[in-house]
């Protein structure tokens, strides 16, 4: 999972600084918005060619340790 996790890099000066896949202007949240919305990994590869299988995986990994590490649970 860290090898996935290396994929997700912050810098404050690109998209406000929240966390991206590999330094690309890719907001985790929006691969997230991408995935729940329906949309296959095939289609999301498809209309973003720069993102890679490992990217999707790695947005899901960092959600995954987010959750973890900050303990939130969801309200219905």
């Amino acid at each position: 999972m860290e090898d996935l996790l290396n994929r997700i890099t912050t810098d404050p000066n690109m998209c406000f600084g929240k966390p991206c896949i590999r330094g690309m202007r890719y907001p985790v949240v929006f691969v997230l918005e991408w995935m729940s919305s329906g949309m296959t990994n095939e289609e999301i590869l498809e209309d973003y060619p720069g993102l890679e299988p490992d990217d999707l995986r790695a947005a899901v990994a960092y959600a995954a340790k987010f959750m973890q590490d900050h303990r939130q649970v969801a309200s219905a």
